[in-house]
Order: structure tokens, then sequence, then C-alpha cells
């Protein structure tokens, strides 16, 4: 996807930033998206823990589902938090909304470190978890809009290899929870693990914010959005004339919300369908965000020379055929080499389908809609697709007794990214 022929993009460019600042910015944006997935990551990893800690009931089937269905309602808050904050950073900056979504995050993953159990507040600890969640949603959702208009913004030359940071930045979360989780469930004992292990990484993701809002505090306004007319009203522009582009932009991220959330469920699905033991799944997880982590700017720098489109085209179509069979692979032969086998290729595609995706979701918009337009593109599909995907596979697995499922919902989100690009391609021109 060229800048001259696929975008609604302003005549106002910047110069290639320095390799210094180019990695100031990185750092800037990038440990918002860090501090998010971390959060997010953390809190599925530990499902199993918190519905003994906050959502007791006899069933453990059914209390496992209150905590996934609270991590998935509390999705209902991101696309809010994209209109809101979203239309913030288009009216005053980029720089003023990254700043407010790390403070709401922090907030957001504090209360989850603090709160006491079920056993000590009864209803107050459930209540308190479901606000939490609701927090983190209605910051994140102004996050990914925010960043990722920053980044190309000062780097135009290279947005997708710039803008592919954002999804990096998923992959050093993959590392540090399931670090976490591979550290805590070999090294305490479950008691311990339930009585308070559970807490250190929420803590330690209420240390990261500080230190984002600091950085954030001290980097500049991007040239593109201070030259640019502003617009008044950027949620009802957004609408009234750019539908069909917040469209694409929900369709092309199906797939890769579904993989990322696919790949933080493994650690409650190793345990509870394949019956390893749990610290396999977080190994498996950890593999996947080196992956991730390392392989994310190289695809974004390809997608700078073969364009967008073209690359997620490919990587969509392997997963839709290859994904099922590594699921029947890994249920007919369950042991932690098939599970790391299994992960290593999802990974692989992943990295290939989504390093491009903000690049290409920034493209499509003009600078004075650009934020409320990614912000809402990606949250509606993160919310439908994303929030929901740990609940869905769990349902699906509960409801028709098969190992499977996980296959067939990849697949779904595949069809539908594999429809939206397609028609992306021959309606917007997108390369």
């Amino acid at each position: 996807m060229r800048a001259n022929s696929t975008t609604m993009s302003d005549p106002f460019a910047a110069p290639p930033p320095s390799r210094v600042s180019a990695s100031r910015l990185v750092v800037a944006t990038s440990i918002g998206n860090t501090l998010e997935f971390f959060d997010l990551l953390v809190y599925v990893y530990f499902a199993t823990t918190l519905a003994r800690t906050f959502f007791p009931l006899q069933d453990a089937t059914a209390s496992l589902l209150l905590t996934l269905g609270t991590f998935a309602v509390s999705y209902l808050a991101r696309p809010i938090g994209a209109l809101a904050l979203g239309s913030y950073s288009d009216r005053k900056g980029r720089k003023a909304a990254l700043t407010l979504s790390i403070t709401l995050m922090t907030l957001g993953t504090g209360m989850v470190a603090v709160i006491p159990p079920y056993a000590t507040i009864g209803l107050l600890a459930p209540i308190g978890i479901f606000i939490s969640r609701l927090l983190q949603g209605f910051s994140a959702g102004g996050e990914f809009g925010s960043s990722t208009a920053f980044l190309i913004e000062h780097a135009p030359a290279r947005k997708g290899f710039i803008a592919s940071w954002q999804f990096s930045s998923l992959g050093a979360s993959n590392l540090l929870a399931s670090g976490f989780g591979v550290l805590l469930t070999s090294q305490l004992s479950p008691d311990d693990l339930n009585a308070w292990g559970w807490r250190i990484p929420f803590l330690f993701g209420m240390l990261i914010g500080p230190i984002g809002l600091y950085i954030r505090s001290r980097i500049d306004e991007t040239p593109e959005f201070e030259r640019a007319e502003k617009s008044v009203s950027p949620v009802r522009e957004l609408l009234a004339t750019q539908k069909a582009r917040v469209l694409v932009a929900i369709g092309s991220t199906v797939l890769t919300t579904i993989a990322n959330y696919m790949v933080l469920y493994l650690p409650t699905y190793a345990s509870r369908q394949l019956g390893l033991a749990e610290s396999a799944g977080f190994i498996a997880t950890l593999t996947a965000g080196g992956i991730m982590m390392v392989l994310t700017p190289f695809v974004g720098h390809w997608s700078d020379k073969m364009g967008r489109a073209r690359i997620m085209l490919g990587a969509g179509t392997l997963f839709l055929v290859t994904v099922y069979p590594a699921f029947m692979f890994l249920n007919a032969q369950p042991s932690v080499p098939t599970l790391l086998a299994v992960v290593i290729w999802i990974a692989l595609l992943k990295v290939t389908y989504f390093a491009p995706v903000p690049a290409l979701m920034a493209e499509l918009f003009p600078t004075r809609t650009r934020t409320t337009g990614v912000a809402l593109g990606y949250n509606i599909g993160t919310t439908v697709f994303g929030g929901l995907t740990p609940l869905v596979i769990a349902s699906l697995i509960a409801t028709t007794g098969s190992n499977l499922a996980p296959g067939l919902y990849l697949m779904l989100g595949a069809a539908i990214s594999l429809l939206t690009l397609g028609w992306a391609r021959a309606r917007l021109a997108v390369r």
C-alpha cells in the first residue's frame, strides 16, 4: 500500500527522524502498548487463580467462565475509549492523549494488584475487578490509535517499519508476562501462588506506568499534526465520510486479534485440555513472544517495499489452510515439543500478517481524523474478536467437547480478514 495511491493522507511531511530520536519515539509509544497487553496477558494467564480468588463457585468451569466473561465484557469500554480519546487526540494532540491513556492504564492495573479477595470483602471483590477492567478497556481504547498516528507522523518515509514496533511491543509483553508465569508456577507452591504470588506481575505492571508517563512528558508533538487543519468533530466527520475505511480497519484486525488472544489463552488450554503442566503453556507463549518481538520490525520494513495487503493476504491464506491441521496434530500428540511446534508456526504466521497492520490502518485516514479512525476500527475488531476469544474458546470446548474448536475459530477469523482485504484492494486500491 503506497501513500500516493491508497491513502487520504495530508501533504504535510516531517523529515525522517534520526536513529536516536526514532529510538525515543519507539520507546515512548511502545511502553503504553507493553503495559496494556502485559496486563491483559497476566489476567488471562492467571485466569484459573483469579477465578478461585474473586469468583469462587462450586463448579470450577462456571467460575472460570465468569472470570473470562468479566474480561470479555470489559472490552465494551474499548470502543467508547476509542471515540473519546481518539477524538481528544485529533483535537488536542497525540502527546496529550498518550499521557492521559497511560495514566488511566496504570490505575486499572494497580486496582487488580491490591483488591482483597472475595473471602475478605465479599461481592466488593468481583465488582472491583470489573471496574478495573472497564478502566483498563477505556484507556486502551485510545492508546493504539494515538501511538500509531504519533509514530507514522514522525517518520512518514518508513511507516511500515516504525509502526510495526507497536506490535513488536506486544512480543515484549508476552516475554514479560510469560516469564512471570514460568517463574511463579515453577518456584511457588500452589498455595502461595493462589494466596499472593499472582499479585506480583500486576504490581510490576503498576510500576511501568510512572516510567511511561515520564518518558511521554518529554516528547514533542508531531509536526504533521501541528500543521494540519483540525476537525471540530472528528467522530462526526469520520462516520459521515469514511465509514468504508473504518470497516476495512475493523476487518483487517480480525485475524491478528484472534491469533493474539489465542496465544494468551494457551496456558489455560495446555493445562485443562491437553493435561500438560501449566508451566508448559507459559514456555510456549514465551517462545511466541520472542518471535513476535524480534521479527515484527523486519516484516514491517518489508511491507514498506512490497506493500501491506500483499503480505497480509499471503499470511492469511496460510492461516486458513494450516491452523486446523496444526490443532489436530497437537491433540493427537499432546506434549511440550508438539505444543512448541504449533505455537512457533502460529507465531510466525501472526507476525507476517500483523506487522503491516498499523501502517495499513493509519494510511486509510487523513491527519484530522486519523487517531479516531484507527482507534475505532482497531477497538471494535478487538472488542468483538479479541476480548471474547478466551470466553468463546472455553465455551465452544465445553459445548462441543472438542479440543479442536480453537482451530475452527482461527479459520473463521482468517476468512473474514481475507475477504476484507480483497474488497479493499478492489475498491480502495489498497496495496
